[in-house]
């Protein structure tokens, strides 16, 4: 949990606010531990004080109808069904069969996976395939770039009034600021990030948690 997933944010300090917030618990422990040893990829899971946050805010709306785009090893995942109402059901989209192995056993351990809907299959695919009469209180996006966009328009489409999309990246390690940066992931975001701030469908806001996450409310 030293590494702090953020190119602004040291080590120590990091470490600090983790210490003074609700701490990971022991399935989360293991699940970090277990991430970290895949080697240079275990940087696309969330940091521990983001999955508190992304936690507390489920609770706070009393979400009843979740959508994630992009699993991994579960970590994200887990902390949005912690936080889901009563009765609460997740919709996880993934293409990876390797890595959300590694999620199942622990959500299990937390014991959440009753909430959580996995699907293998391209994201978009899942989110067109969802009912038309589909209400999505919360989402969070943090997939393959370039598709940010589609991802957006298929969730928002569906989203309740007053309801909160969670974007991840959006910050992309400072390269939204390199005029020199033109590789097609930074190019993705930038465009996405611009599209947003325009958007008169929504309010955002950009915070710096993690690697920048934009919080994004349906009017």
């Amino acid at each position: 949990m030293a590494d702090p997933k953020s190119f602004f944010l040291g080590a120590e300090i990091h470490e600090y606010l983790v210490a003074h917030g609700s701490p990971p618990d022991a399935v989360q422990v293991d699940l970090i531990g277990t991430t970290g040893a895949l080697g240079g990829i275990s940087m696309m899971q969330i940091s521990p004080e983001q999955g508190a946050f992304m936690t507390m805010l489920t609770q706070l709306l009393n979400v009843r109808f979740a959508v994630e785009v992009g699993t991994f090893t579960g970590y994200s995942a887990l902390c949005i069904a912690r936080g889901l109402a009563p009765g609460g059901r997740l919709v996880c989209c993934d293409v990876s069969e390797e890595w959300t192995a590694i999620a199942r056993p622990a959500w299990a351990a937390a014991g959440v996976a009753d909430r959580i809907d996995l699907r293998i299959a391209p994201a978009i695919d899942t989110l067109r395939s969802l009912p038309d009469d589909t209400v999505i209180d919360l989402a969070f996006i943090d997939a393959d770039k370039p598709m940010y966009h589609e991802y957006y328009e298929e969730i928002l489409g569906r989203m309740v009034s007053g309801g909160l999309l969670l974007v991840d990246n959006v910050l992309w390690s400072g390269a939204v600021i390199d005029a020199s940066a033109q590789d097609e992931n930074t190019v993705a975001i930038r465009a996405f990030n611009a599209m947003v701030a325009a958007d008169e469908r929504v309010d955002v806001v950009m915070i710096p948690l993690g690697d920048g996450l934009s919080l994004i409310r349906k009017r």
